[in-house]
């Protein structure tokens, strides 16, 4: 009886095997035009499934079944504050869910600020940057892979949540330009899809230290701290977002996340979030207890808000 149960309230798709196939991996800049970097060249280090070096900065391309593809994409940023990506439980099994949904999924291998191969004295503006050219890669390569180039979101765990949402929050600041045919294409994505993100620099909400201190630096000014705190630049043009996490989270205050729902709301921007009881930080894939719910919540949000 408990296993009939347990398969009663899994998600479908969560009990789906390998259906999609990472099909491409693509680079995000021309050789020699990354801007920010050093020409000191550095070669990718994955240790326990986790990036801890990044080389070339690209993303991993998954696409879902013909029959299932509906039209829509995202990139997906995967946490590690700021000094390593979980690229596999935050990125490449993410991106196999979003396929069940019929929906494109990019995984963002981007650069980390203090990398060997990012310019000291702007290194803050890496990740950034490489979030900004993927979703403009995507938008320029939207008739070749079916994709609706309004339909363009982006994805994010923990830091990765602050990048997805700093992509979401600062497009107006678009620091990806190199002057060439994909800079045509806008790097505002269309939605956000925020996983116990980190947020705000404001340590009275609970910000998480460790992630600004890797991406500004500890002695940064009040300038660059409020420009990365997302709840701080919110507009009416910002992108919807949904908010996955949980109360139990002791690694990233859920105020972050409380923070920035409110600012879209006051902004008349629409917004969903889900607090679960317990899940602790970065339960991604595979999920026990009541998050096991996220895959279908998102699906049922991208349906209702931006049209699946």
């Amino acid at each position: 009886m408990k296993n009939k149960l347990f398969f009663a309230l899994v998600p479908a798709f969560l009990l789906v095997g390998n259906i999609s196939a990472q099909q491409e991996t693509i680079d995000l800049w021309p050789a020699g035009k990354t801007p920010n970097a050093t020409k000191v060249k550095t070669e990718d280090k994955i240790e326990n499934q986790r990036q801890l070096v990044v080389g070339a900065p690209a993303m991993y391309a998954y696409f879902p079944s013909d029959d299932l593809a509906n039209g829509m994409a995202v990139i997906i940023c995967p946490g590690g504050g700021y000094a390593r990506e979980a690229i596999y439980k935050e990125g490449h099994d993410i991106a196999k869910i979003f396929n069940t949904m019929g929906v494109a999924a990019f995984v963002l291998k981007y650069r980390l600020p203090q990398g060997a191969n990012v310019a000291p004295e702007q290194s803050y503006k890496a990740p950034l940057q490489d979030a900004q050219r993927a979703v403009k890669i995507v938008r320029s390569r939207a008739g070749e892979w079916k994709i609706n180039p309004d339909k363009i979101g982006i994805a994010g765990f923990s830091a990765g949540g602050h990048l997805a949402a700093s992509a979401g929050t600062l497009f107006r600041n678009d620091w990806s330009n190199i002057g060439d045919a994909i800079d045509r294409s806008s790097c505002r994505p269309d939605f956000m899809v925020l996983f116990y993100p980190v947020i705000s620099a404001d340590q009275s909400i609970g910000s998480h230290r460790g992630s600004f201190n890797n991406l500004l630096g500890k002695n940064a000014n009040d300038e660059l701290l409020t420009l990365f705190s997302c709840e701080k630049q919110v507009t009416p043009e910002t992108p919807p977002a949904i908010f996955i996490l949980a109360d139990d989270d002791k690694a990233v205050n859920s105020n972050n996340s409380i923070v920035l729902y409110q600012a879209l709301k006051n902004n008349k921007v629409p917004a969903a979030l889900h607090i679960f009881t317990k899940g602790g930080h970065g339960f991604g894939l595979p999920v026990k207890g009541e998050a096991v719910i996220w895959p279908q919540l998102v699906k049922d949000w991208l349906r209702e808000t931006v049209g699946l």
